[in-house]
């Protein structure tokens, strides 16, 4: 099992590497805080709880209306976007990224760390 954090982990800092990211979480699919990467550690839990809802309502909506199980749920502000994207069956991927980032790399790059994590975790 520690294997595994350690491996989760360096998912994470990888994933940190990519331009513009300032946070990023694994998160069960049922909101239970995996692992982080957050500058608040503090709001890490309610962070994940949020963020498996809010990816989870949109996968709901999305099949509901026909159109199948949606890539990525993407939330932008006019400070930066949070990013969630589906690990497989047990957990999704979570990113912060300020206003600057590229959102093709931030993209490619998440999509990335989501199969690793998704192949750690089953």
């Amino acid at each position: 099992m520690t294997d595994t954090i350690e491996l989760i982990d360096k998912v994470l800092s990888d994933l940190k590497t990519a331009g513009g990211v300032e946070a990023c979480a694994a998160v069960s699919r049922d909101g239970l805080l995996i692992r982080s990467s957050l500058h608040k550690e503090q709001f890490a839990e309610s962070f994940a709880a949020m963020s498996a809802t809010m990816l989870g309502a949109a996968e709901t909506a999305s099949i509901e209306l026909g159109k199948g199980v949606p890539n990525r749920v993407i939330v932008e502000s006019s400070q930066g976007r949070l990013i969630a994207v589906g690990a497989g069956r047990k957990a999704l991927l979570v990113v912060i990224v300020n206003q600057d980032a590229g959102l093709g790399l931030v993209l490619l790059e998440l999509d990335k760390a989501a199969l690793s994590l998704k192949e750690l975790l089953e």
